[in-house]
């Protein structure tokens, strides 16, 4: 068997044993996601406002708050600086202004 094939076997059982219990992932991935909800709130603008305002699909909007979906490394980034600098990023991305 050549050693890709040696590896590949070793990280399929690697996988199967983290699966079933018997042993711990060899290290957890936790990432810094900023809370959609919260920023919404903080700039007082309903889900549908918000995705108008900062160009993003409503239905996406939702989905984070409701838990179904969480934002990726792009969208994580656009909310951090959302929460920063709400206004410049609303200008940046052609949105409509708070009412």
């Amino acid at each position: 068997m050549t050693k890709f094939g040696e590896e590949l076997l070793r990280s399929a059982r690697e996988a199967l044993e983290i699966a079933k219990g018997e042993a711990a992932p060899p290290r957890a991935l936790a990432f810094d996601a900023p809370d959609p909800a919260m920023i919404r709130k903080k700039l007082k603008l309903s889900q549908s406002k918000f995705a108008e305002r900062f160009g993003l699909p409503p239905a996406t909007v939702r989905d984070w708050e409701q838990g179904r979906r969480r934002p990726d490394a792009p969208a994580r980034a656009l909310l951090k600086v959302i929460d920063y600098a709400p206004e410049t990023v609303a200008r940046a991305v052609g949105g409509s202004r708070a009412e």
